[in-house]
């Protein structure tokens, strides 16, 4: 039996939200699944993501292969990093400073995501102003 962590779409139309479970490959998108891992909402800004970090190592060393998404979203909460880091046969204290300097580095990433469309907006108000006069 194939095993996927991979997304399953709860939520109202035009309204997602999804839970993270391991799953038989075939079966499908919303049907039966082993358990669930975590979840996922994409509608808040930044989105929400839960993932039940222990869960989801234990599927990946049982050999659950993850769909990109999913995949994706491992790698930004640093469950991958650790899980890498694992099989490496890494000692704890180095897996514990590497998982800090990573989440430095992902805030770090957020601060300047927030900060960016702000400096945008400010530049091209500005150009705006500067076309009016001369014209």
């Amino acid at each position: 039996m194939a095993v996927k962590l991979r997304l399953q779409r709860l939520g109202k139309k035009k309204q997602p939200y999804y839970r993270i479970v391991a799953a038989d490959s075939r079966s499908p998108r919303d049907g039966k699944f082993i358990e669930v891992v975590g979840t996922y909402n994409p509608r808040l800004n930044p989105p929400e993501v839960n993932i039940k970090e222990d869960k989801a190592i234990k599927w990946l060393k049982n050999g659950a292969q993850p769909t990109d998404t999913v995949r994706s979203l491992l790698k930004k909460e640093g469950i991958l990093l650790k899980f890498h880091l694992i099989r490496k046969k890494v000692e704890p204290e180095k897996i514990e400073e590497a998982l800090k300097e990573f989440k430095f580095k992902q805030q770090e990433k957020q601060k300047k995501l927030i900060e960016e469309p702000k400096r945008k907006k400010k530049k091209g108000a500005s150009e705006a102003k500067g076309a009016a006069s001369e014209g």
